[in-house]
């Protein structure tokens, strides 16, 4: 227990210094500050200093601090209340996922003879923080189709519906695959009251579930959120987002893509359902963007005008300031090759990559005809989108595009400020499992159980999955979040300015600030979280005011290992940047700033305090930080060796499969604008 112990005071001293001033209690959002004291839940003078602003009754945690604590959690998780969900196999429900992310054990695979769950599957360690969001499309007529008795429960579709599950999958899905979605009159009627009014009591039990497991007392042990995913599919390429809830004051009912079929009008609909005035507050989150085809650019369906641009721009930094990096179907940060991209290959972009520009990739295309789920298989060469948009990215075909990737889409967005003066892809970053097993933050290679239909067992999840999973998923990843305590007030308040994080599984703790006068021997002393805030701005946010004309920014760096006494050491620490050079080209650079003194053995902690020598004031940029774990055992070598050797697949020997995996975790970035790139108004 000596690395755990040493941890822990690592983590305390770094935390909880003293003499934390004014300027490091400083909060800045996407509008401005936030205020630096709210409302207290409770009427305590105890709650009215604290760094974030009270929107529903609670009593203030006993573990605050106002330098801030990480927390990890899951904000992409479905039960069986999603129409795809594996969970419908076994029946775990919402309140069954917060069960799992608390420690507790759920019923899980494999099935008896009967169809029920007869084994039982348990979190390593209980999460932080949770949000199940479960399909916010067709929850009515699942519903409808699965209760007897129901006016649609006789009709033709109902029946085929029930007749299998990847089936009924099959036939709801049709829906979100066409740009122009209707729900189904068969089913819910010609002015779809039936279907809309179904969908109540499962969303309702939704935010019981997320209510009920939410600790108001001052132990804050567990924070649950409201939310639903949205999921637009348009030629079967993902255009999904979750969206995640302030508090329990949320809309009767979820917008869905079948409501708002763009972005844009999500936000509208929201805001119209959401009222401020009420009390009720949301933001969405883009996910697994590599499967997008190009269409997680901006202005999708907009008029290509400067006022249109600015206005939709406005609205995204508002409600859409995080995006998810990483998850089972792959990792979204950065593909090699792009053209209109210029950078080194980076390694570890192609680290459980499902899209690989140049590879022949094979895929099933999938269809139902008279009612008849029809498969057919074809092989196509992955090549980029140019000026339009692809399609079926979702069982990982079509073209692909620099918004697909966030390193640079974040690009895109760094050449769109300097046409219009605002950057409508400026997210912060976290990662998530998108498990389909109600089993939030179950991470572990070693103990892979699968995370959608078809991977019970090591040889169904070693085959070629449904859509980008078996043997090409992964297990997913984290959020983490820096927040003065473990509260929802807290923690949406992290993710609005962006303090936020991603990992590829493992908790890794990174810090990231930057400014302009750090010391360079701030790394070991007590007092560095402490001159991070108080001397510049922390991972989420903005650098600003050059303070002379040679200035260069300087940042400082840190990581720490997972926890657990069996995690694997750091190998290094990068500082990625992205920048527009004078030609108005997309740039990016890897650099390593901190590596383990052995490579072989790792280390607990990396940390680093460097500056950008190659640093422009007139150039736009922005920087992120990836602390990098030593390869570790892939969870399908697990898997392999869980058969016995002369039933193993050819993939467990042939090399299809890598042996090895990189466990990573990213910072959000924090940007630089010149202020001379700001157009007149």
């Amino acid at each position: 227990m000596r690395i755990v112990r040493a941890l822990t005071v690592l983590w305390m001293t770094l935390l909880m210094v003293n003499g934390c001033g004014e300027d490091s209690r400083k909060e800045t959002g996407a509008d401005g500050e936030f205020p630096t004291a709210g409302a207290p839940a409770t009427g305590s003078a105890e709650s009215s200093d604290r760094l974030v602003r009270y929107t529903e009754e609670r009593a203030p945690c006993r573990d605050y601090t106002p330098l801030r604590q990480p927390l990890f959690g899951d904000l992409h998780v479905h039960t069986s209340f999603s129409f795809d969900a594996a969970a419908n196999s076994i029946g775990a429900t919402p309140t069954d996922a917060h069960r799992f992310a608390k420690g507790e054990a759920i019923d899980f695979w494999p099935l008896d003879e009967n169809g029920e769950p007869a084994g039982q599957f348990a979190i390593d360690r209980p999460l932080d923080f949770l949000a199940v969001t479960d399909h916010g499309e067709f929850l009515g007529e699942r519903a409808l189709c699965r209760t007897p008795g129901s006016p649609s429960y006789d009709t033709p579709f109902c029946a085929e519906y029930r007749e299998d599950q990847r089936q009924g999958m099959m036939l709801l899905g049709q829906v979100i695959t066409t740009e122009t979605p209707a729900r189904i009159e068969e089913v819910c009627g010609v002015d779809s009251t039936l279907c809309l009014d179904a969908a109540k009591a499962p969303w309702q039990r939704m935010i019981e579930a997320a209510e009920a497991a939410y600790d108001r007392s001052e132990e804050c042990a567990f924070t649950s959120f409201v939310g639903y995913e949205y999921t637009g599919t348009p030629g079967v390429s993902n255009y999904h987002r979750n969206v995640i809830f302030r508090n329990a004051e949320v809309p009767d009912l979820p917008v869905s893509y079948v409501d708002a079929p763009i972005d844009s009008r999500l936000w509208r609909q929201l805001d119209a359902a959401c009222s401020a005035e009420a009390g009720c507050s949301y933001l969405t989150i883009p996910h697994n963007t590599n499967l997008a085809n190009g269409r997680m650019a901006p202005y999708m369906g907009l008029e290509d005008t400067v006022e249109s641009r600015r206005a939709y721009a406005e609205v995204r930094l508002d409600r859409e300031p995080i995006i998810e990096i990483f998850q089972h179907k792959g990792g979204s940060e950065c593909i090699n090759g792009l053209s209109t991209v210029m950078g080194a290959p980076d390694e570890l972009c192609d680290v459980e990559a499902v899209r690989v520009l140049g590879r022949e990739e094979s895929f099933t295309a999938m269809a139902s005809v008279d009612g008849e789920l029809v498969t057919t298989d074809e092989v196509v060469v992955t090549t980029e989108c140019g000026d339009g948009v692809g399609e079926n990215g979702m069982v990982g075909a079509g073209c692909v595009d620099e918004t697909d990737f966030v390193r640079s889409a974040l690009l895109v967005g760094l050449q769109e400020e300097q046409a219009i003066g605002l950057n409508p892809v400026k997210l912060g970053i976290i990662a998530s499992t998108d498990t389909h097993t109600a089993t939030p933050g179950a991470v572990a290679e070693a103990d892979f159980r699968g995370a959608v239909t078809g991977e019970a067992t090591p040889e169904e999840r070693l085959e070629p999955g449904l859509l980008t999973s078996g043997r090409e998923g992964n297990p997913g990843g984290l959020a983490g979040v820096w927040a003065v305590e473990n509260s929802r007030d807290a923690i949406f308040e992290a993710m609005q300015r962006r303090e936020v994080f991603g990992t590829s599984g493992p908790r890794i703790t990174p810090r990231f600030f930057a400014g302009w006068n750090y010391s360079e021997n701030l790394c070991g002393s007590e007092s560095l979280v402490a001159e991070g805030y108080a001397g510049g701005v922390p991972m989420g946010g903005d650098l600003e005011d050059v303070p002379a004309a040679d200035a260069k920014p300087a940042f400082i760096a840190f990581a720490a290992r997972d926890s657990a006494e069996d995690a694997t050491p750091l190998r290094e620490l990068q500082l990625i940047k992205g920048w527009i050079d004078v030609d108005g080209a997309l740039r990016y650079a890897v650099r390593p700033i901190a590596n383990a003194a052995n490579a072989d053995a790792g280390a607990d902690t990396l940390c680093a305090v460097v500056k950008d020598e190659t640093f422009d004031p007139a150039q736009s940029a922005y920087y992120y930080l990836r602390a990098v774990e030593a390869p570790t055992p892939r969870w399908s070598a697990y898997d392999c060796q869980r058969i016995e050797e002369a039933a193993r697949p050819a993939v467990c020997s042939d090399g299809t499969l890598p042996e090895n995996t990189v466990e990573m975790a990213w910072t959000s970035p924090i940007w630089y604008r010149p202020a001379e790139a700001v157009p007149a108004e």
